[in-house]
């Protein structure tokens, strides 16, 4: 148990039976009013972002969260499996738990999985990573000078908007929470 000066960013808890991550947490003291915390989160199980507001000095339930270092080894159906970088154990993963960004997965690929116990809380993929274009419309000599995207194919079947200058076979760096293109990578 902790209270609410005790809310970070990253913490996880407890709230209406569900395990919450915090994603920010802010004090405030509005003139003659009661201080309280006023908090974004995101349910860990279905994904959804919500704001709730907590009185101050208010106990709250804090989950003991563990990450590991797992890697991506292929996809099953519904199920992703990655396998633990210490000892080699291989565990699934549903597909809904790692969201819009597991569609830049690619295998061998390292990722941290948190847990609860032994129940998976979250899947976080890097901040970016660089895939290959498999599939895109030739770029024109001299089509540079504008902001005008065309939609191109990566190497793990995502849709990505690029430059035009892009064309197939060159490697690109994606934001993973956006999947928006950043820049084209050297080999």
């Amino acid at each position: 148990m902790g209270t609410t000066s005790d809310l970070r960013p990253g913490a996880v808890i407890k709230f209406n039976g569900e395990n919450c991550l915090v994603i920010e947490s802010e004090h405030r003291t509005p003139g003659n009013l009661r201080a309280f915390y006023q908090v974004k989160m995101r349910n860990l199980r279905s994904g959804k972002m919500f704001e709730n507001r907590f009185r101050s000095g208010e106990s709250i339930d804090f989950v003991r969260v563990e990450r590991r270092d797992y890697q991506y080894l292929y996809n099953d159906g519904d199920m992703l499996i990655f396998m633990s970088m210490e000892n080699y154990d291989q565990i699934p993963v549903n597909k809904e738990m790692v969201g819009n960004p597991g569609r830049f997965l690619k295998e061998n690929q390292e990722v941290q999985i948190s847990f609860e116990e032994s129940l998976v809380l979250s899947v976080e993929l890097p901040a970016t990573v660089t895939l290959r274009v498999i599939h895109t419309e030739p770029g024109v000599k001299g089509d540079t000078a504008t902001n005008v995207l065309k939609p191109s194919t990566v190497e793990t079947g995502a849709n990505v908007q690029v430059p035009l200058f892009i064309n197939e076979g060159d490697l690109i760096k994606v934001n993973t929470s956006t999947g928006d293109y950043m820049e084209r990578v050297k080999e």
